[in-house]
């Protein structure tokens, strides 16, 4: 054999090797694949069901068809749906619910698909090795749950309460003279927000379908005070105190009741307070009477009449306090019982409120006082830190005064010809209110602190005109058109007595004819400078 003819062989010889070589891997690398599937999953047959060593969760769906698959998973959430979810608050107590009564659901059934499709896709090197892996290593697939979430935030709404405790703030209390206080509790509350997220994070997330604990998201409210502040408060800041003498009984007991309501109350620093919220609602079972009130530029009976002396008797005390005053208005009609601007009204019908806010940086205790001779007094107790020569006082100035002119005389067929119902004139005035700061008898400043404005209001009678006596209705309507109330109060005197004989009563007393009669109980006597009422 030449040269050439050597180099040539065994050129042939590397190729011929080489293709043998092609045959063996292919012969070992695919042949076996086909055995290794077929041993595994029953040659044929596997192609139908899920290999042998997959976990949907913690169920074993190898050698399940898909259907089998999904009944098995179902079966097993249903019964994971049985058990007890143990709801806890702050405090370690606990509230079972199922995961079925919160609407437990499978939220990821297409991992099925997942667990059937293993060791058939892809080319014959990837399905054999999977289907190797899972002779030693089983697959666990992830079954994903959730809860209904509208059914969650129902369950926490409907048993919110349970978990609310309304904090009670440490109070001060002034018994035969001298201040107890009273411990305060925590309170909470649920929320329910937070809650429902760790709910549902916990079954989505981290349950292994067992019973389970669950925290509830508590938030707690810590009470205001504490004994050392409480004790602080020794010191009168303000005092002031009206009279109601001339009120009558009803008017009387609903000053008495308003005070009441406010007696004994602690304010916080920084805490506001509202007359309003405070004595409310104007009811009978809250303790009110029908009693004389403003309404509109009218003296009305209403539920509560006479409670704004109670108001404006606070306002004046938390003035010399030198608390800071949120919301004051004045009455739409003067009153008796203080200087013009020196009133606060407060009306629930149109939402008038007094307010003030605690701007110190101690408590405050509200002492309401009324005594046999219906005077109604306001202590604000409180850490006196003002110095010894500081001293405040208030002064009104009337700007403006408006007399009342003319009569307002109205006609009332709903009422009988004879009655007549006055309403006092009332003065009008424009004021304002000064406060003035001394300093060791030094004054240091003089400020405006309210400008007021009220009504002018003249006379008005309500007069009664049924009748079917045409004299007497020919009288009561020259007497209306005359403008004059006395003239009226006369001829509906006289028609009252039975004395109207001709259609145009003298008003002066003459031989033969009739004195007039008393006036009416409905009749007020008129007041120069306005009723004691409020709105």
């Amino acid at each position: 054999m030449n040269k050439h003819s050597g180099t040539l062989y065994h050129r042939w010889t590397r190729v011929a090797m080489r293709v043998v070589m092609a045959f063996a891997v292919a012969f070992f690398v695919f042949l076996p694949c086909g055995l290794v599937y077929a041993g595994a999953n029953g040659g044929a047959a596997g192609d139908r069901v899920i290999p042998r060593g997959i976990y949907i969760g913690p169920v074993d769906v190898g050698g399940m068809t898909a259907d089998q698959a999904k009944t098995a998973v179902g079966a097993f959430l249903e019964d994971a749906g049985g058990v007890r979810l143990s709801l806890k608050d702050d405090e370690g107590e606990a509230q079972g619910v199922t995961p079925r009564a919160m609407g437990l659901s499978w939220k990821n059934p297409e991992i099925v698909q997942e667990a059937f499709n293993y060791g058939k896709r892809g080319n014959a090197v990837r399905r054999y090795k999977e289907l190797k892996d899972l002779e030693h290593h089983m697959k666990h697939l992830d079954l994903e749950v959730t809860l209904d979430e509208k059914l969650v935030r129902e369950w926490l709404e409907e048993n919110a309460e349970r978990y609310e405790q309304k904090a009670v703030n440490y109070e001060l209390h002034r018994q035969n003279g001298a201040f107890v206080i009273t411990n305060g509790n925590r309170g909470s509350e649920l929320d329910k927000e937070e809650s429902l997220k760790r709910i549902m994070s916990k079954v989505s997330e981290d349950w292994d379908f067992g019973p389970a604990d669950i925290e509830l998201a508590i938030v707690v409210q810590e009470p205001m005070g504490s004994k050392e502040e409480l004790e602080s408060v020794k010191d009168i800041l303000g005092t002031y105190t009206t009279s109601y003498r001339s009120s009558g009984g009803a008017r009387s007991a609903n000053v008495e009741n308003g005070c009441r309501l406010i007696n004994d109350t602690t304010v916080y620093p920084g805490q506001e307070f509202s007359v309003l919220s405070a004595i409310t609602p104007f009811t009978e079972g809250n303790g009110y009477q029908l009693a004389a009130s403003y309404q509109n530029g009218q003296v009305v009976d209403s539920l509560g009449g006479g409670i704004c002396q109670v108001s404006t008797t606070l306002y004046n005390a938390v003035l010399l306090a030198e608390l800071a005053v949120k919301e004051r208005h004045n009455h739409s009609m003067i009153v008796t019982y203080v200087s013009p601007s020196a009133d606060a009204a407060i009306a629930e019908s149109t939402n008038k409120d007094f307010k003030f806010v605690n701007d110190l940086d101690t408590p405050i205790y509200i002492e309401g006082i009324t005594d046999s001779d219906k005077r109604i007094t306001f202590n604000i107790y409180g850490k006196e830190t003002r110095d010894p020569g500081h001293k405040v006082s208030f002064e009104s100035e009337t700007l403006e005064k408006i007399m009342p002119e003319g009569d307002v005389i109205n006609a009332n067929a709903s009422l009988p010809a004879g009655e007549v119902q006055i309403q006092s004139a009332h003065i009008g005035y424009r004021a304002q209110l000064w406060k003035i700061v001394t300093e060791n008898g030094v004054q240091v400043s003089r400020d405006v602190i309210n400008s007021s404005n009220y009504k002018m209001v003249p006379r008005i009678a309500t007069v009664g005109t049924a009748t079917t006596d045409p004299a007497a209705e020919n009288a009561l309507n020259q007497a209306i058109s005359s403008g004059s109330i006395d003239l009226v109060q006369q001829i509906a005197s006289a028609i009252r007595a039975g004395a109207v004989s001709s259609p145009q009563p003298q008003p002066e007393t003459q031989e033969g004819s009739v004195e007039p009669a008393p006036q009416p109980e409905t009749e007020a006597a008129p007041v120069a400078e306005g009723a004691p009422a409020e709105e």
